[in-house]
């Protein structure tokens, strides 16, 4: 079986979020199960040197991008054994940063674009083009309009992953013809709501769609989710499936971490608490083991749940013992009431805002209770992390947060999770962790253990995509 995968972000080349960690990953995890996975990224000028440095040139093609030309160079490179084409383009790709330029709808049609073009001259003619998110929403499209029907490109399946519904890729009607290069009278795959949406044509063409949880699969057919695609979506639903993702286990490794202040394992975690004492210490916080530690590493926007800290987070530090540390960055609100809050109580909660790496693994392994309560998670990585570094977490079930977490309450869970997305409900969830910690050391070590012994590996996932993959070649 012969995949390839359509992504504009994968590590170690380019990152904003959790497309470029599944991008990086997935694949590796696919070939070691002897799926022949690879992977084709944009050549932005971002990319370091020393990975340019691995890259081989394959050629050079012209891509149509509707009425003109454009230069497509080819590059290749192999990392942990998977095979990345990366397609070059100055006039597109040489800027600062990925996304947010004027002309992206042009510079991820010729990017969608060029992914079939090259395909005859790389000598690899995949059984599956897996596109991901709204950047790379065109390959079905494309396939479909002008390739299916081309006798070397008979008997392709595509299958289009949503990792986040709210971005569509929409723009006006007006650049079909001009900028995307499809006919007025296929207008009806991508036109909706008044407008062209990317991603709609996706769901439209592909022969199967997927998105990063089994409950967000559910969840996207609902109006509160959707962003307006449910009707779409429900229309398609027999070809809609949720595979939730995984971490990569190398990567977040406890036993391994350079960034922690000591390593440890699911067999010995007496250093955890080292961990805890030299973050408490970095943090200028009281440094005693039997004070519950909160931590939270996320961005300060509303979906990640913030307006509940919000609300509840005076009432955490009032009525129990515990501390309290944020690290993120993100809309003004939140950034200053933080603030606040640690003004309000200084020793106890700490704002660290940005994101600093190193920080973020210091955390996910030095606090006892992780609080991720999100209005909608597609899949979320973070609640996953903070499992294997033996950090319980507090969530609301919502997406991957509620495929990965279970509630302890049962005396089998992994953490502590509410349903409804209000800050009473949340705040019960975390005075019943903050409980449990100062109630039994016994029993929360037992929770730390059956944390750490959670399966999150890309190897369960990637077993369940091996599993779509064929049922797609069959249908």
């Amino acid at each position: 079986m012969k995949v390839l995968f359509c992504a504009s972000e994968a590590l170690p080349f380019s990152a904003t979020g959790g497309l470029a960690d599944v991008a990086g990953s997935l694949p590796q995890a696919l070939r070691s199960r002897l799926v022949g996975c690879r992977v084709v990224v944009p050549l932005y000028d971002g990319i370091p040197q020393e990975l340019r440095d691995q890259m081989r040139f394959v050629t050079s093609i012209s891509v149509p991008v509707a009425w003109r030309r454009q230069y497509c160079g080819i590059f290749e490179a192999k990392v942990n054994n998977v095979v990345y084409y990366l397609i070059d383009n100055q006039y597109y790709f040489k800027r600062n940063g990925l996304y947010g330029h004027f002309d992206d709808a042009e510079r991820f049609a010729f990017f969608s674009r060029a992914i079939l073009e090259m395909l005859p001259y790389i000598d690899y003619k995949p059984d599956i083009l897996h596109a991901n998110d709204w950047e790379t929403a065109l390959v079905p499209v494309y396939y479909r309009l002008f390739y299916a029907n081309n006798e070397w490109y008979t008997g392709i399946k595509t299958l289009f992953t949503i990792h986040n519904i709210q971005y569509q890729g929409q723009y006006g009607k007006e650049i079909l013809e001009d900028v995307f290069g499809i006919p007025n009278y296929e207008s009806q795959l991508l036109e909706y709501d008044g407008c062209v949406n990317l991603m709609k044509g996706a769901i439209e063409c592909a022969n199967w769609v997927s998105t990063v949880s089994p409950t967000y699969a559910q969840e996207i057919l609902d109006p509160w989710f959707a962003h307006k695609l449910d009707p779409i979506l429900r229309e398609r639903s027999w070809k809609l499936s949720g595979i939730l993702n995984g971490i990569d286990t190398v990567n977040y490794d406890p036993e391994k971490d350079p960034s922690l202040y000591a390593n440890y394992t699911k067999e010995n975690k007496k250093n955890k608490a080292v961990n805890k004492e030299k973050l408490q210490e970095r943090l200028c916080i009281e440094v005693n083991p039997d004070l519950p530690l909160i931590g939270m590493v996320t961005r300060l926007v509303s979906h990640k749940g913030l307006d509940l800290v919000k609300e509840a987070v005076d009432d955490v530090m009032q009525n129990t013992n515990a501390q309290f540390v944020i690290l993120g960055s993100g809309d003004l609100e939140y950034e200053n009431y933080f603030k606040w809050m640690q003004e309000k109580y200084p020793g106890r909660f700490v704002l660290c805002l940005g994101f600093v790496p190193e920080l973020s693994r210091k955390i996910y392994a030095g606090a006892d209770i992780f609080l991720m309560p999100s209005k909608s998670e597609p899949c979320g990585l973070s609640q996953m992390i903070a499992l294997r570094y033996g950090t319980i977490p507090v969530i609301r079930e919502t997406g991957g947060l509620r495929d990965s977490i279970t509630d302890s309450g049962d005396g089998q869970g992994n953490g502590f999770t509410f349903k409804t997305y209000n800050a009473g409900d949340m705040l019960h969830s975390l005075h019943r962790a903050i409980s449990a910690y100062n109630d039994s050391k016994e029993g929360w070590a037992v929770l730390v253990d059956r944390a750490m012994g959670c399966d999150n590996s890309w190897g369960k996932s990637a077993n369940e995509y091996i599993r779509l993959y064929k049922q797609i070649l069959k249908s």
